[in-house]
């Protein structure tokens, strides 16, 4: 089989989707898994997340890197990792340092493979546009980026005008909207949206899947208090670069509105040509549930 190698960019953590997305990239048998970076508040600890969903899937070797805690101009949305609540002495874990590495590792692994990477991202882009405005060249040796980000196709709903991670970092979004990656795909909320599962359905999944899943069971419980299902975001994105008929996707221009304080983080096609952006414009959500569990199990 051959492997797609990705990098993941996440602020796991946050929402559980971040780790429901990285125990199928880790199952996922034609992903080569390069390194996570995490991104946004206390960073040190969602990469502790992360190591601790990689040695529950029997993967000490795939490199960690702590990245940028706070956004480039905005004030941070989320300065803390809820999810790290669930770290103990039961669930494997390392600790990680506040220093930044992940710059660093991003562009050195990048570079050492032109053309073939695919980057992932599943947080705020500010890891991101940081990197492509310290090395310009670095966006056009990827070979794609594909992140969960923007709302594209509805302007309405519970969550308002526009989707969070844009929201918590939107200059550095417009950054990466603005760079010239040879291809950049979007999957925005309101396409992810309906990829939802209750919680009983997901408890009774995880555990029955296990592996890399088995921690992602205790972080869950935290976002159970205040949620009473998940919706796969950031799976929905991952799962698309293995399986590109999940969803069809739609030539846009997308730039993000920075001036209006009441719209920050709009994702606004722009018309005419060109149209560098791809952006999910539907998908099944049976056919992605059977997809996901399908490679995780449960």
């Amino acid at each position: 089989m051959e492997r797609i190698p990705v990098l993941l960019d996440t602020d796991i953590g946050s929402d559980i989707d971040d780790a429901v997305a990285l125990a199928y990239l880790l199952r996922q048998p034609a992903c080569e898994l390069l390194g996570i970076t995490t991104v946004s508040g206390e960073p040190a600890r969602r990469a502790s997340l992360a190591d601790a969903v990689c040695r529950a899937g029997g993967r000490t070797d795939v490199p960690i890197h702590v990245g940028v805690e706070n956004p480039l101009l905005v004030k941070q949305h989320q300065p803390r990792a809820p999810q790290a609540e669930a770290l103990s002495e039961a669930i494997p874990h390392r600790p990680f340092t506040p220093e930044n590495t992940a710059l660093t590792f991003l562009r050195d692994t990048i570079r050492a493979r032109p053309g073939e990477i695919t980057l992932l991202t599943i947080g705020p882009l500010t890891n991101i546009a940081l990197l492509f405005a310290l090395d310009p060249e670095l966006p056009g040796m990827l070979k794609q980026l594909v992140m969960m980000g923007g709302r594209f196709h509805t302007r309405a709903g519970n969550g308002g005008l526009s989707e969070w991670n844009i929201l918590c970092d939107p200059h550095a979004a417009s950054m990466v909207f603005a760079a010239p990656v040879p291809r950049l795909v979007a999957v925005g909320l309101d396409v992810t949206e309906p990829c939802r599962m209750l919680r009983d359905e997901c408890r009774a999944r995880f555990t029955a899947a296990a592996g890399p899943l088995a921690p992602v069971v205790a972080m869950a419980e935290v976002w159970f208090r205040h949620v009473p299902h998940i919706t796969f975001h950031d799976p929905l994105a991952a799962a698309l670069i293995f399986e590109p008929s999940l969803c069809a996707l739609e030539p846009y221009h997308i730039a993000v509105e920075l001036a209006n304080p009441h719209l920050s983080g709009l994702t606004l096609p722009l018309p005419g040509d060109p149209k560098p952006h791809l952006v999910a414009a539907r998908v099944d959500p049976t056919a992605f549930f059977a997809h996901y569990f399908g490679v995780v199990g449960g």
